[in-house]
């Protein structure tokens, strides 16, 4: 849990400069609001937050405390694919997947806009994922690149050409084909299907207490991910239960 602790650390690097494409122009980790370079013991994965009670040590300001939360997600993460996998190379091939999701999760969120970067991250993983889930074969996985990026593609735009606006943004439609060539064409589809549901949910939330209008756009590549991660780990169960209910 301790390895999930600080990839999550990481990954609050990866987070904040990526967008900014300033990930090498700094070789050691600053004060967002300061600037001063901080030493070894003020970015220990959440003991420094707790020590430092949520402030820079130099200048006071505050620390968001999703820095924390994602360095838990970490852990959380870690723990998950272990509890799932057991020891095994896909504790590792997920692990992989779900840090790498959860980092395109936080930046759509904060941007609205998933970096190529991190789809080229997850590529190789798509691949590996061939000799360790021997049960989706090429086939499933080739047509599952298109199951659902496809539609996608083309009511995007259909959409455009009507309305002038996107309804699914390109870097959700790469990352949905990615997910799809690892996980096959069953398990994307049903992945896309938790997606709708959730971000549906949500976008009709956020309707009803007027948070936003009906012709507003939300982040869907967290939901994305979250469905990816589903099928990834409960795809098989769900669908032979919902087999079973026919």
């Amino acid at each position: 849990m301790f390895f999930g602790v600080c990839i999550g650390s990481f990954l609050n690097v990866v987070i904040y400069r990526l967008p900014k494409e300033a990930f090498f122009q700094h070789k050691r980790s600053c004060c967002v609001f300061c600037g001063e370079t901080l030493a070894v013991f003020d970015i220990i994965p959440v003991f420094s937050y707790i020590f430092l009670n949520g402030k820079c040590r130099y200048c006071q300001g505050k620390i968001l405390p999703r820095y924390i939360i994602i360095e838990l997600l970490g852990a959380v993460i870690a723990l998950g694919s272990f509890l799932r996998f057991g020891l095994d190379l896909k504790f590792v091939l997920s692990f992989c997947v779900l840090v790498i999701l959860l980092a395109i999760t936080v930046i759509d969120f904060d941007t609205m806009e998933i970096p190529h970067s991190l789809i080229i991250a997850l590529m190789p993983f798509a691949i590996w994922s061939v000799w360790l889930w021997k049960d989706i074969n090429i086939i499933e996985r080739i047509i599952g690149i298109f199951a659902v990026s496809l539609p996608m593609f083309l009511i995007t735009l259909s959409i455009y050409e009507i309305k002038g606006k996107d309804a699914f943004g390109g870097g959700d439609i790469k990352l949905i084909a990615v997910c799809g060539f690892l996980l096959g064409w069953k398990y994307v589809v049903l992945a896309f299907f938790i997606s709708i549901i959730l971000g549906g949910s949500y976008s009709i939330y956020l309707i009803i207490t007027r948070k936003t209008d009906k012709n507003s756009h939300i982040a869907f590549g967290p939901y994305l991910c979250f469905g990816v991660a589903i099928a990834l780990f409960y795809g098989e169960n769900i669908i032979n239960f919902y087999l079973t209910i026919l």
